[in-house]
């Protein structure tokens, strides 16, 4: 059975860039366009794997990633932050918040499908 990926970004390019990552390998791909869609979408899809962005409108990837990991329905879904932001202290706050992995923009089509295969494995 395909796993759900849950891809979380505010740019129309690099949704489709990430999402093309994925395209012909066995993955189902939900998407959402901002943080407060992204944990609505977590808990509504149930989605094995999150890749969401940090700087977004109305939720940033930061918070979005903190809620999702607080609520006990989507708490164990592993998340991957994949964002601009890209200073050690982002990479420190991110996982402080619950973030699995912390990729950065421009990102290694490669490096983020191993990120997820390892999550998934």
């Amino acid at each position: 059975m395909a796993k759900k990926l849950l891809i979380v970004d505010d740019s129309p390019t690099e949704l489709k860039l990430i999402t093309d990552v994925f395209n012909g390998k066995d993955y189902a791909i939900v998407t959402g366009v901002d943080g407060e869609e992204g944990v609505a979408k977590a808990k509504s899809e149930k989605p094995d794997l999150i890749i969401l962005d940090v700087v977004m409108p109305k939720m940033n990837g930061f918070q979005a990633c903190r809620t999702i990991k607080s609520e006990p329905a989507t708490e164990g879904i592993p998340i991957i932050m994949l964002t601009s932001k890209n200073q050690k202290s982002d990479e420190f706050w991110g996982k402080k918040q619950g973030a699995n992995v912390y990729l950065t923009k421009p990102f290694d089509a490669a490096e983020l499908l191993n990120a997820v295969t390892g999550l998934l494995a």
